[in-house]
């Protein structure tokens, strides 16, 4: 044995010497415990916001779309620094599939002639100007069909199920129509799908002024918003359906990959879709026939809003798009731990943009080099990491997760051994810390947020979140936060880099970032420039320095803790808050269906007083049936017993001073973070094989929102009922696979002093 493993296991017994303290970090003993703090505070002492200030404006001079040169270049300047900073570094390539517009029209027919203008006007007094000019890609939707289609303009406001069956109300059929949607309400590419599978043959989508347009605030450059002409771009790649390059499902975009061919590719919208200004929007708008819609879908627009259909305006739409196979280039860092270097402690962001992207991403990746940076020079003092950790920065997530995606697919079988948790950064700005996950994290979660102070209050974060939600939140949030200060995590939906890891193959993750105080309209504009950024939303990029130290300390004490910081019972307390909430779905679905059905059966519905309406009674609905949840309530209460039962017997061996070999302690950590692997079902979810994680996915509907439990939730939004107990059985299943395997953990520690008896 080498002197270094036997230090490890003179630490190994020291482990369970000490109980842990209020003031220790999880997973730590009371000596290794306070000199991580120390550690922790020199990390932060490091940090630095004008290193924050000079890289994002090196990397946002130019547009940096993937394949394009800036990506490369900027894909190279992080190569650089890493290498700079002593990792070990390298870019891994792949080959992604990456449309761009090669034909865009649009024109109103009838009542009268008009041609969308289809441009987004650059602000002239932004240092990016003439760059974006010369180099930006013009607002379009990635992963539209091609196509040319003439058809009358149908209002369908956001755009959403919900939304058709308010037309069906007013007899309103979008077959053979084109659809105009709003932004929001859902993520964009679930419009398209929805309207397709409605029978629309095209879809615009455009972002109404009332949402983050002069009803919010000032057009840029004068304020923080969109100005009429300002466009939001972004992928209709069907993402809840699966993520990553279209043509290599379930496998790497490797140069030499086998490729479906492109009528194939089952993730790629069906019909012709085009996002567009609310300058071009209020034209069709302003011709748009027949009965105004409902309060709740007017915006700001100075029109009145119908719904056209047989009364809208006839427009004609053609789109044509390059298929071209792109490079898309991953940066990955490695650190290697000292002890323990086949387990990886992952951290990420993407580097791409969809033009100049100072908020989305660079001000996330911003904080992950000066993590980066500050890590390193820790180890200038002669500190190694017990654990291995790597840093990320993809490339193509914009268009769909693509270098992400490819990478995680390439490395499934390595990462599946050795993946401890994934923690990702997007977009930051300023204000209170959003912060999601897997919940077997969340009390190291809890206790990092309470020791990180908020920039502008000099309060814990933790502190800060608390009273935001105790004057805003919703119930039980509101509720948990009057009586306790501890965080809570949320769960995670999709729409950004953690997606594959925690929903394809089970690896625990975080998303986190900052916001709420820095609001604007440059979402996917061209205007998401450093100006903007440096001037509206982080000026002193002081939030970035916060995140950077969120994300430090998470990563740190993942790395060197001297058992994994994970607690079951976070997971225990989620999944009885899910399994609480479908019950009461399931009776209130029962209980609206009842009364629907009554108001049909007894002729409530008559014609509205609007002579244009054309109003038609719903057709009554299947009655909602009494499902057994007793499987999957059970299963929570297994995972109760065992959870709680791991956590005694931790506490016992810690009081008992028993100790472990560094092959236990293995054993212990590996059982333990590869616990929400079982939550994977390899045959994945209903109707999307590629999502495998049945208690966390993105809504078949809602794009990046989550549904928990989302294999019987579904089934009962979606009135499948003859699914749900089945459904119920799976879930149940895979929650019992994860007991098991925290009982498993539990076997490997000593066991209790009144079990010895």
């Amino acid at each position: 044995m080498n002197s270094m493993r036997a230090c490890a296991v003179l630490l190994a017994a020291a482990v369970w010497s000490v109980a842990f303290g209020d003031d220790v970090p999880f997973g730590f003993t009371a000596e290794s415990g306070k000199a991580q703090l120390d550690r922790e505070s020199q990390f932060t002492k490091q940090l630095n916001a004008e290193n924050l200030r000079e890289w994002s404006r090196h990397m946002t001079t130019r547009p940096h779309n993937v394949g394009s040169p800036k990506a490369k270049e900027n894909a190279e300047y992080i190569a650089g620094l890493f290498q700079q900073w002593g990792y070990d570094t390298k870019i891994e390539t792949y080959h992604v599939l990456f449309p761009t517009p090669k034909t865009r029209e649009l024109e109103m027919l009838e009542p009268e002639r008009f041609t969308a203008s289809l441009k987004e006007e650059i602000a002239p007094t932004d240092s990016a100007h003439d760059a974006i000019v010369a180099e930006g890609l013009p607002p379009y939707n990635a992963y539209s069909a091609d196509g040319e289609v003439t058809a009358q303009l149908v209002f369908v406001n956001r755009g959403i199920p919900e939304d058709y069956e308010v037309l069906e109300r007013h007899g309103i059929d979008v077959k053979g129509k084109i659809v105009l949607a709003r932004y929001g309400g859902s993520w964009r590419g679930i419009k398209p799908k929805v309207a397709a599978e409605k029978g629309a043959i095209g879809c615009i989508i455009y972002n109404d002024p009332a949402d983050d347009g002069f009803g919010e605030g000032d057009g840029y450059p004068k304020g923080a918003y969109k100005h009429d002409t300002a466009v939001q771009r972004g992928s209709v790649q069907d993402l809840p359906f699966r993520p990553g390059d279209p043509l290599t499902p379930n496998r790497g975009a490797t140069e030499h990959a086998r490729r479906l061919k492109l009528k194939d590719a089952d993730s790629i919208t069906k019909i012709p879709v085009l996002p567009i200004s609310y300058a071009d929007a209020l034209p069709l708008m302003r011709a748009m026939g027949g009965a105004t819609v409902p309060e709740e879908w007017r915006g700001g627009m100075p029109v009145t809003y119908r719904f056209g259909g047989e009364d809208g305006p006839v427009v004609r739409l053609k789109l044509v798009f390059n298929w071209d196979i792109v490079p898309a280039y991953d940066v990955i860092a490695r650190l290697e731990g000292r002890e323990r270097p086949d387990e990886w402690v992952i951290r990420g962001n993407h580097h791409d943009a969809w033009v100049i992207g100072a908020r989305d991403p660079i001000s996330g990746l911003i904080t992950l080099l000066e993590q980066a940076r500050a890590t390193a020079e820790l180890a200038k003092t002669g500190w190694r990491p017990r654990r291995t950790i790597v840093f990320c920065a993809w490339d193509g997530e914009e268009p769909g997760l693509l270098g992400s995606v490819e990478w995680v697919e390439d490395h499934a079988k390595v990462l599946r051994e050795r993946a401890v948790a994934y923690i990702n950064t997007d977009s930051n700005s300023r204000g209170f810390l959003n912060i999601e996950g897997s919940h077997s994290l969340e009390r190291m979660a809890s206790e990092t947020a309470k020791v990180v102070l908020d920039p502008e209050t000099h309060v814990s974060i933790a502190e800060r979140k608390r009273a935001n939600a105790v004057l805003n939140g919703l119930e039980p949030l509101r509720k948990h936060y009057e009586s306790s200060g501890d965080v809570w995590l949320t769960a995670l939906g999709s729409g950004s880099d953690y997606s594959p890891f925690i929903q394809h193959l089970g690896i625990p993750s975080f998303n986190l970032g900052f916001g709420g105080e820095g609001d604007g309209g440059e979402y996917h504009t061209s205007f998401d420039t450093f100006d903007h950024y440096s001037t509206f939303v982080d000026p002193k990029f002081e939030y970035g320095v916060a995140l950077a130290e969120v994300c430090g300390r998470l990563t740190l004490r993942l790395a060197d803790a001297d058992v994994v910081p994970f607690d079951f019972t976070g997971t225990v307390r989620a999944l009885t808050e899910y399994a609480e909430d479908l019950v009461k779905a399931a009776d209130d679905l029962r209980s609206s269906t009842e009364k629907e059905n009554e108001r049909i059966e007894k002729g409530y519905y008559t014609l509205a007083a609007d002579p244009m309406e054309k109003y038609v009674a719903p057709a009554a609905k299947t009655p909602v049936p009494h499902f057994n949840f007793a499987p999957l309530q059970n299963a929570v209460e297994e995972l109760r017993t065992v959870a709680d039962g791991f956590k005694k017997t931790l506490e016992s061996a810690l009081k008992d001073g028993s100790g472990l070999s560094v092959e236990q302690l293995e054993r212990l950590d590996a059982t333990m973070y590869r616990a929400e692997q079982k939550f994977i079902r390899e045959e994945g979810l209903p109707k999307r094989p590629w999502y495998r994680h049945f208690i966390y996915a993105p809504g078949f509907y809602t794009g990046y929102g989550v549904k928990t439990l989302p294999a019987i939730r579904e089934a009962i939004e979606q009135r499948e009922f003859d699914t749900v107990d089945q459904r119920i059985a799976d879930t149940a299943e895979v929650i019992s696979a994860y007991a098991a395997e925290v009982k498993a953990a539990r076997a490997i520690l000593p066991e209790m002093a009144d079990e010895k008896k």
